[in-house]
């Protein structure tokens, strides 16, 4: 899945514009990768910023992503801020000649997208959306199989991705579970198929507090016959043991095959209950960062190395799942199909 480095390549200097959470995943697991340089952090709050800059010995410490795009010391950079704000640093980092690596959703309209694609044709610098589940080996075999022909004409896909009302409270007054987790789905679907959406109802349920919908399940018609639904809910207990119950079923003329993305393969059965912690997505094994998140930093870095565009994921795919979201997001609000 690509940690090979081979050493031919000066490091790639690497900034994160964005310390929240997965910011700080990001600066973890960037800290100790061969063949990057963790150069840079940029997030509003300074405390934040002296904090994580101390723990990974970062010379470059910046409150304004503008004076980090400045640096010249810096190749690329990871954006992991909120959506809203991703059009504009990510069009200022690729007109600064930076390579980015833009945290997924892409954006939260399509016309923000179109803006970064066009940024991106127009300067030097790579753009990445990182939809994370691309690569995930478990699916990126499944996805081989198909492109195998082994499940002959795709029929019908259905996928869920639900989480605990705790994750529900963190980030729906950021972004719906739909936006939020059902596009890795969605974006998935597209990639298994080839092929492009006509269709889309959705449903949204919003039991909870915060500004956007716990619940959804979104129905989509595609261009090669084949029916695809996106299950997101953010409103498991909190008692749930796993961190994440994902898991695909995709049926053809010739085959089936099952994705099962929430067995974590390990239980831990502790006085103070049971737990199944992650152990793909990005785990801490004694005290350095693994997993898939580590292999698609991998995949971007050897992308920059070499000056090859990123096809695993384009920023056209990208957008073009957003457009699949908000689709989904205006059939909910109208209760009405929406056609392509």
């Amino acid at each position: 899945m690509g940690e090979q480095t081979d050493g031919k390549h000066d490091p790639v200097r690497w900034a994160v514009i964005g310390l929240g959470w997965f910011g700080e995943i990001h600066a973890d697991t960037l800290a100790g990768m061969a063949g990057i340089e963790l150069v840079a952090l940029c997030t509003r709050r300074p405390e934040r910023l002296a904090a994580l800059a101390d723990k990974y010995e970062v010379a470059g410490r910046y409150t304004d992503y503008r004076q980090l795009l400045a640096d010249r010391s810096v190749d690329a950079v990871s954006i992991t801020t909120h959506v809203n704000d991703h059009r504009e640093i990510a069009i200022d980092a690729l007109r600064a000649g930076k390579h980015v690596l833009l945290e997924k959703p892409m954006a939260a309209t399509v016309e923000d997208c179109n803006r970064m694609v066009q940024a991106a044709r127009q300067n030097d610098g790579l753009l990445m959306v990182g939809h994370i589940c691309r690569f995930d080996p478990r699916v990126a075999l499944a996805r081989q199989a198909i492109v195998e022909g082994r499940l002959c004409r795709i029929l019908s896909m259905h996928a869920r991705r639900n989480l605990s009302q705790a994750v529900g409270a963190a980030n729906l007054d950021k972004i719906s579970a739909l936006m939020g987790d059902g596009i890795h789905d969605a974006d998935l679907m597209l990639w298994f198929t080839g092929a492009t959406p006509v269709s889309v109802y959705a449903q949204e349920v919003h039991p909870g507090t915060g500004k956007y919908p716990d619940c959804a399940w979104a129905m989509m018609r595609l261009a090669n016959g084949a029916v695809g639904v996106v299950e997101s809910i953010w409103h498991l207990p909190n008692s749930t043991p796993y961190t994440i119950d994902a898991r695909m079923e995709i049926i053809g003329t010739e085959g089936a095959l099952y994705v099962n993305c929430g067995q974590a393969g390990l239980e831990i059965h502790a006085a103070d209950g049971l737990s199944l912690p992650d152990t793909m997505y990005w785990p801490t094994v004694f005290g350095e960062r693994f997993g898939v998140l580590r292999a698609e930093l991998r995949y971007f870095a050897n992308c920059v190395a070499t000056g090859k565009a990123p096809d695993r994921i384009t920023p056209e795919q990208s957008r073009d799942v957003v457009g699949l979201m908000v689709a989904a997001a205006e059939s909910s609000r109208t209760g009405e199909v929406v056609r392509f």
